[in-house]
């Protein structure tokens, strides 16, 4: 198959989408498939060009064998919701461009959401390159914006509804991140063909101890318990109840809990913890993508946490699969669908109910004294990892969805 890859999102930048559709065109490059991406110039989540970038408008390139069609995108620090549309829809409307640049026909256009209006796009070039149009939701949009209040003029929110569920019905097949999703689109078009399509890893990544040190490096002793939270420092994670629960923490603890990220919050964390004079909670340095696996295997244990809410009953954190992979234990600060999959199916970590900090020092501590738990629910996470996120795994039965969905119909849904 002659595939396109259709994201706002994509390396260099670092981040969860980033991450795994790149994972997702490696796997398909090599089970043989001709991809192509399409996307923007990298800024996220600085919101500034990357240097390498400024001043071009389109350009091409080739990453990891993959060759990667670059279009420009109006990015600003102004966090308004105005800022925000501006930023969804020059990419929305450059990518569709950037698309009458590319030669020859694709089979499939798989278009990533959120952004929402990116399916626009992705709808458009389908059709113009005579291809089936795949709408992979990774999170539900615009619910997740209302809920988060993100988004509160109710015009808006209708209009974005329609969007949504005109998208849905023009899609030959919609893939969903969790099964939450696919079940929350499923039950509201009952007819339409959805695929969870989750998250994994590289078995790579599980055959290959990291090389380094960077637990000394960084500075930390071997005695010190170390846990990790790695991703965006934004207000979806309720990073507060991380800090919280370090200023609980006995005084003997040697438990010392790691915020490693960027995002809008990172400062006024940073800000807190100097003000409150909290010393068991660090912000390293970032790091670079290839060294993240370094980091996680250089620590204890890794932390998960979301803010208590129902939108994230369904939700699954991509940080989760990487750490189980190498062999760590999870607490888990999210309810629902990663509760059921990783704590009461896999016994890979410690439930701690969302943003209860006592809860999150108490489970840290317990850790810290019970070495052989520690082994064990990291054995734990390792197999289930093998057994149900391997990248390869959920790339084929993917192909075999698309490639039923070519045989049965020729015609984009689309048309």
């Amino acid at each position: 198959m002659h595939i396109l890859l259709l994201s706002q999102y994509y390396p260099p930048e670092t981040g969860a989408p980033q991450n795994r559709l790149s994972g997702l065109a490696r796997e398909l490059k090599r089970l043989g498939h001709q991809v192509e991406v399409l996307t923007a110039m990298p800024n996220y989540p600085a919101m500034e060009i990357q240097p390498a970038y400024r001043g071009i408008r389109f350009m091409k390139e080739t990453v990891d064998g993959i060759t990667v069609n670059r279009s420009w995108i109006y990015v600003s620090k102004n966090r308004s919701v105005f800022s925000r549309l501006l930023n969804y829809f020059s990419f929305t409307f450059s990518a569709m461009i950037a698309a009458r640049r590319l030669p020859g026909r694709f089979d499939v256009v798989l278009c990533e959401s959120p952004p929402l209006f990116l399916g626009i796009s992705g709808w458009w070039i389908a059709r113009r390159k005579k291809a089936q149009f795949v709408f992979n939701v990774s999170d539900l949009w615009p619910e997740s914006a209302e809920k988060l209040g993100v988004i509160r003029n109710r015009f808006f929110l209708n209009a974005a509804t329609k969007l949504e569920e005109w998208l849905y019905r023009k899609s030959t097949l919609v893939t969903g991140q969790t099964q939450g999703i696919c079940s929350d689109i499923q039950k509201r078009f009952p007819g339409k063909k959805v695929h969870w399509l989750p998250n994994g890893v590289d078995r790579s990544l599980m055959n290959e101890p990291p090389a380094g040190n960077w637990r000394n490096s960084a500075g930390y002793s071997d005695t010190d318990f170390l846990v990790l939270y790695a991703g965006i420092i934004g207000l979806a994670q309720g990073l507060d109840t991380v800090l919280d629960a370090a200023k609980a923490l006995p005084n003997d603890s040697r438990v010392r809990f790691l915020l490693l990220g960027e995002g809008p919050e990172k400062e006024r964390l940073i800000e807190r913890k100097r003000s409150e004079k909290i010393d068991r909670i660090d912000f390293p340095n970032a790091v670079k993508r290839e060294t993240m696996p370094e980091v996680i295997h250089a620590v204890d244990a890794a932390v998960v946490p979301l803010k208590k809410m129902d939108l994230f009953l369904g939700a699954i954190p991509s940080k989760i699969f990487e750490s189980l992979a190498l062999g760590k234990p999870i607490l888990l600060g999210v309810d629902g669908e990663a509760r059921t999959l990783f704590i009461d199916q896999g016994q890979c970590g410690l439930y701690v109910e969302p943003e209860n900090a006592l809860a999150l020092a108490k489970s840290a501590q317990q850790l810290s004294e019970e070495p052989e738990l520690v082994k064990t629910l990291g054995e734990n996470g390792r197999k289930t990892v093998e057994s149900r996120f391997m990248r390869e795994n959920i790339t084929r039965a993917l192909c075999a969805v698309l490639e039923d969905s070519l045989k049965t119909d020729g015609n984009n849904a689309g048309h």
